[in-house]
């Protein structure tokens, strides 16, 4: 759809208002997608000049896509914030903070601006030693967060034991791996993100598998949807995400009697259409009991993690948490349960001293796992 056409087609119902975290925070017209597609269609008709202050408007949002998914009449409102933020890119209008963020994928590979060597530091305290050479039929893509923040290293460390366990001959890229480029696509600094995905894809071209396998959202729908969008060619591997393997992998579990809710990423669920797979695991466990919150599948509030927020306006994020978690709370859920590690990373730092315990659905299947 055109940008144009995606413009005039919004008819300022205002149901992106109810769907919205951004607008559910600040309860301002500019934080929803219609008044978003105001300030682009001014800009675009030449009656607001591009600024600092109106390129601030466009990227204080979560990319979360809810907007798009209630709209009515189907504005892809994501498509344009994309593209409107490439144009802004391109006229130097990126706010400091996200520059900076970008600057740190180009310049060291990931989001944190560790040196590539530490990409394996999740690895050293495990019992058997991940493996990096030979023929993988699966290589295993960690992703920034669960490589390089400790809080997460529980995930990549939970992927590969169940990976051994199940005999599933995988392999690590390490130092080789660099960011997906996610945060550059969002940034609107799409040349970069051309580039970050295609030394990724020779990466794993040379290891000769025919599966990738991710536990991060982001980086699944990356591989899976903007790699082939941004290079014109089909993926050299089938991509899955580690849900969609655990629905599938007939692991022997322990019971577990407890309730369970299970928040949906918005990059998995949404953004990628898996929303079945996660909750046929859950099922699975013998004695679990699974409640759902008010807002789930496609009307699922985010996390607060998303859209590189994070790094823009880090109080907005744990503001729309502490929502999500009331949200569990009043099901009676005593955890939650997700499938990506930021969304685990943000909602835990909400939970902190509620009483509610927050896990991925990977960690979980390792716990459970039978010897």
């Amino acid at each position: 759809m055109e940008l144009s056409e995606a413009l005039y087609r919004c008819n300022k119902c205002g149901f992106c208002q109810a769907s919205c975290p951004f607008y559910q925070l600040t309860r301002e017209e500019w934080a929803n997608a219609r008044g978003r597609l105001r300030l682009v269609r001014e800009a675009l008709e030449g009656r607001l000049a591009p600024s600092d202050k109106y390129a601030l408007r466009l990227y204080r949002c979560f990319m979360c896509g809810a907007c798009s998914a209630t709209c009515p009449s189907g504005v892809p409102a994501e498509e344009v914030l994309l593209k409107t933020r490439e144009e802004l890119a391109r006229k130097g209008f990126i706010p400091s903070p996200l520059e900076e963020l970008g600057s740190r994928v180009i310049s060291t590979g990931n989001i944190s601006g560790e040196d590539k060597s530490l990409r394996l530091s999740w690895a050293q305290n495990l019992d058997f030693p991940v493996r990096r050479n030979g023929k993988p039929d699966f290589v295993y893509f960690v992703g920034c967060v669960s490589s390089l923040y400790p809080q997460a290293y529980g995930l990549p460390q939970s992927m590969v034991y169940l990976l051994e366990k199940r005999g599933v001959n995988y392999s690590v890229l390490g130092e080789e791996e660099l960011c997906c480029g996610y945060p550059l696509l969002i940034n609107g600094q799409v040349e970069l993100a051309r580039e970050i995905a295609k030394k990724n894809i020779a990466a794993v071209k040379e290891t000769g598998a025919k599966v990738l396998i991710t536990t991060c959202p982001s980086c699944y729908r990356m591989w899976k949807k903007f790699y082939p969008e941004l290079l014109g060619e089909d993926n050299p591997v089938e991509v899955v995400h580690s849900s969609q393997w655990l629905a599938e992998a007939g692991l022997p579990l322990k019971p577990l009697e407890e309730k369970l809710t299970y928040h949906d990423p918005c990059d998995l669920g949404r953004g990628s259409g898996v929303y079945e797979e996660p909750r046929a695991f859950l099922k699975s466990i013998p004695g679990v009991g699974l409640v759902e919150m008010p807002l789930t599948r496609a009307e699922a509030l985010c996390c607060g993690g998303g859209g590189n927020v994070e790094s823009l306006e880090p109080s907005a994020g744990e503001g729309v948490a502490k929502m999500r978690l009331e949200q569990a709370r009043l099901v009676g859920a005593k955890a939650v349960v997700t499938a990506c590690p930021q969304c685990r990373r943000t909602l835990s730092r909400a939970a902190r001293g509620s009483g509610l315990k927050v896990v991925d659905i990977v960690e979980l299947a390792a716990k459970l796992l039978t010897d």
